[in-house]
């Protein structure tokens, strides 16, 4: 038996909805008016575009399909569409309660209505699925492909190709936040005595040379490719799910350039330097694919720190930060910025997954 990938999903999924609900998160102030007041208003408002009707179904429909899949894989098949259409409509009720207190959102019971309509048709769609048998077909395949303990990993598979849609400043290579965090904990500690306890760089940051560039590229698509040899066994099909995650990395990294800066662009950041990581990368996840699980997870954890520590020792580019900030279509891909800390958060979320299943694995068992 194993445990449903689609609980940590739905729970990602969830903060996904909650963050674009609230975004900026600044300016709360009470109107003094009810703040239920908008369950009166009337349907549908005054201004109101099908873009708009569309997203808020579209945007709650994976909730409520990753819910029903959920409570289908935990023994309550019977209640799993009712259950995942009630949360859905709790979420939503309590974000347009919340936008009431925020000066850019404007809550309203039409977006209720659509985003509990988008939940149902989610769980609707999750229901009839397991009827059709296709549910049961993934699980055969999940069983068969994966090993019992590979929730965690698959979940962090999906949001690979995610993280990736947001242009890096070096192809492949997630999380580059060592300078935006000083900056930020230097302005949030500025005029209190805690600003001398921030230890100071002695050297400033150097940026990477093109072979520096070249070995984070190809860390960054080994990565995926030793996670996912973590949890599947067998060798075929590990040799499978590297060149599918090399390919979706690829596929990836040009939809990000070609959403972000035209599809005349979409190529543009495969130079000499990226071309020879993915061939490398390639390379070397074969050359890694027979090592045990546990072998796997070592050379992952080396390849994440190496690659963090490269990354995190060179200044991010000013022109690619502005670049990144005008851009309208990076702006719509990057989901108020959403996108951007999930690049940013993926390796160090890897890096603490693999760490707590080799410390799990390390615990000595009780005697009987």
């Amino acid at each position: 038996m194993h445990k449903t990938s689609a609980w940590p999903l739905a729970l990602v999924y969830s903060a996904l909805i909650f963050f674009a609900s609230l975004f900026p998160f600044t300016g709360w102030r009470a109107q003094g008016i009810n703040p239920w007041v908008f369950f009166t208003a009337t349907i549908p408002p005054p201004y109101w575009t099908w873009f708009d009707v569309n997203m808020n179904v579209v945007g709650y429909a994976p909730l409520g399909f990753l819910l029903a899949l959920a409570l289908q894989r935990s023994g309550m098949p019977r209640a799993a569409v009712p259950v995942a259409a009630l949360a859905g409509t709790l979420l939503s009720a309590s974000m347009e309660f919340l936008q009431i207190y925020l000066p850019r959102r404007v809550p309203s019971n039409m977006d209720l209505v659509l985003n509990a309509s988008g939940t149902l048709i989610g769980g609707l769609l999750a229901l009839a699925l397991e009827r059709l048998g296709a549910l049961e077909r993934w699980s055969v395949f999940r069983a068969r492909w994966f090993s019992a303990q590979a929730r965690g990993a698959i979940v962090l598979l999906v949001l690979w190709p995610m993280a990736l849609l947001v242009p890096a400043a070096v192809p492949f290579s997630l999380g580059q936040v060592f300078e935006r965090l000083e900056s930020a904990l230097t302005e949030l500690l500025e005029d209190t005595p805690f600003l001398e306890w921030l230890p100071l760089r002695e050297a400033s940051l150097v940026p990477l040379s093109p072979a520096g560039e070249l070995l984070c590229e190809l860390l960054g698509l080994l990565a995926p490719c030793l996670l996912a040899y973590c949890v599947v066994p067998h060798i075929g099909r590990r040799a499978v799910l590297a060149v599918l995650g090399v390919g979706l990395g690829i596929a990836a990294t040009a939809l990000s350039w070609a959403l972000s800066y035209g599809p005349a662009h979409a190529w543009e950041w495969l130079g000499v330097p990226a071309q020879l990581a993915i061939w490398f990368a390639l390379a070397l996840a074969a050359a890694l694919i027979a090592l045990p699980g546990r072998a796997c997870a070592a050379v992952l954890l080396l390849v994440l720190m190496w690659q963090l520590s490269l990354l995190n020792q060179a200044p991010t580019s000013a022109y690619f930060a502005q670049t990144l900030q005008t851009w309208e279509q990076g702006r719509f891909i990057r989901f108020y910025g959403l996108g951007q800390w999930l690049g940013w958060i993926w390796p160090y979320a890897t890096l603490g997954y693999v760490l707590l299943q080799v410390a799990r694995r390390d615990r000595p068992r009780r005697p009987a």
